[in-house]
């Protein structure tokens, strides 16, 4: 347990996180009390312009051991220094508290994070935006390891992956990009829930009679969108949930109504995540094709079956390779697939099988993800239960990940991260040249306005000063059916003179 004590909250949350990656697992109370590995103690001075930060160590911890290097050392002998405060530059000083932070407890721990002092979950937009002030790859590079700390390894692939996101959002006509928007449609019924899983998804078994209803409702905030937005999203994008649980006639109708209110054949891509290979039919998958979606997930998250049927999947590894098959026969010429790294039980061989088997297929793009288990998740919530799992994330084991993909012709083109990831790691998508993910890559690096419509899906409006505003709908389903006007009148308030 680690204490937090702040006489102003404003870098709270950057100060806890920092520390949820040095102590996955912890918990955190804002008060000192018996039993803590340590506390934060941090106070804003009265003139606001001097934050000055206290670490009491106890147990293992009491012998604090002082840094490795001399930048370590310089830093350390300083550690108890104040630190400047500008509230109106936030993100340079919350990036001085954690640089302090960092360093402090690195010398703690005697470890060191592969992305520094970096806890949000856009670390390639931070390249992104210094290429398009002028900055050399290679003064990115440096500037990443010596202001974040990152590692080597970390830097040079947010590098690689913005100069690759650059050219392929130069594709994107710029009028699209800057005064256009893309749309997202979130489908929240699965086949069953995840042991994992956290998303706003439903058993599709226990809602079967609603469905009718939150199609309903969900068409009436398209007629919305449609006429504040116009028919033509750049990107639109299907996910969930997943929608593909819904019945064959039920897809045909999404489908239907969807390409009919907005012009999805002018879009730069059209994707649905069909997701579960327990969900895909032949049937529904010619539906997808007749209404010209041209990029379909098909996502496993492991080959090894005996991890599918712990996880709560009811699809074996044979119905994965069968689903995919069946999808290349039908003309499906751009399909991701989806894997997780750190799932309970498995080890770097079980991680080698996957890719092997995922290889065998050849799918057009690969996102590898590492397990971050979230709070509402039945692996964290019933952690007693579950308490024996062993999950691995090792640096080993994505390093395989990414050499694999780069042998099966697939180059990284984007990547976020997550809180309570497996190693402290991201998550990346692979795609061979031409078939990668537009609707990613705006989303991640917030290029574009996105207008999310269904159930727990949440709207971006991007401003032209880079000034960003969200609205998010409620996650609960009937929620969303009997709100459904008061869903509609945030995106009225959002979307005000776009």
């Amino acid at each position: 347990m680690i204490g937090i004590i702040l006489n102003d909250n404003a870098y709270e949350q950057d100060i806890r996180e920092l520390l949820m990656a040095f102590f996955p697992g912890r918990s955190f109370v804002h008060e000192m009390l018996p039993g803590l590995e340590l506390c934060l103690i941090g106070n804003v001075e009265e003139d606001h312009q001097w934050f000055r930060m206290q670490v009491v160590f106890w147990g293992e911890y009491s012998h604090l051991v002082w840094g490795n290097t001399p930048a370590e050392q310089r830093e350390l002998d300083h550690f108890d220094e104040p630190i400047a405060v500008d509230y109106e530059n936030r993100t340079d000083t919350k990036n001085k508290i954690k640089r302090r932070l960092y360093v402090i407890l690195k010398a703690l721990t005697g470890r060191s994070l592969p992305w520094g002092s970096l806890t949000g979950i856009r670390p390639a937009k931070i390249a992104l935006t210094l290429l398009e002030d002028g900055m050399s790859r290679e003064e990115i590079h440096i500037h990443m390891q010596e202001k974040y700390f990152t590692s080597a390894e970390k830097a040079r692939l947010c590098v690689e992956i913005a100069g690759r996101e650059r050219e392929l959002l130069s594709l994107l006509p710029k009028a699209k990009k800057a005064e256009g928007y893309s749309l997202y449609v979130g489908i929240p019924f699965c086949p069953t829930t995840c042991l994992y899983c956290s998303f706003t998804s439903y058993p599709i078994e226990k809602w079967t009679k609603r469905v009718g209803e939150y199609l309903s409702a969900l068409f009436q905030e398209f007629d919305y969108v449609a006429m504040r937005m116009g028919r033509h999203p750049s990107a639109v994008y299907v996910g969930g949930g997943t929608p593909t649980s819904l019945t064959a006639e039920q897809l045909k109708q999404l489908m239907d109504r969807l390409t009919c209110t907005f012009d999805c054949g002018g879009a730069v891509e059209f994707t649905v995540e069909a997701g579960r290979p327990d969900s895909i039919t032949r049937e529904k998958l010619a539906v997808l094709k007749s209404y010209g979606v041209t990029r379909i997930s098909i996502n496993p998250q492991t080959m090894n079956q005996k991890t599918l049927d712990l996880i709560g999947r009811r699809h074996t590894v044979e119905d994965v390779k069968d689903r995919f098959c069946m999808a290349r026969e039908m003309g499906f010429e751009n399909i991701n697939m989806d894997l997780i790294v750190g799932l309970p039980q498995e080890d770097a061989e079980d991680v080698k099988k996957t890719m092997d088997a995922v290889k065998a297929l050849a799918p057009d793009s690969l996102t590898v993800h590492s397990l971050a288990i979230k709070r509402a998740a039945r692996l964290n919530i019933m952690r007693e239960v579950y308490k024996d799992y062993k999950i691995t994330g090792t640096s080993e084991i994505i390093d395989m990940t990414a050499r694999y993909a780069r042998e099966m012709g697939l180059e990284p083109y984007y990547l976020y991260r997550q809180k309570n990831m497996a190693g402290n790691f991201e998550n990346v998508g692979y795609a061979s040249p031409g078939k990668a993910c537009i609707y990613n890559i705006l989303i991640m690096e917030e290029q574009q306005t996105i207008v999310a419509c269904g159930a727990g899906s949440a709207s971006k409006r991007v401003y032209p000063d880079g000034r960003i505003e969200r609205c998010e709908n409620v996650k609960d389903v009937a929620l969303y059916i009997e709100k459904i006007d008061e869903m509609i009148e945030r995106k009225r308030k959002l979307l005000t003179d776009f």
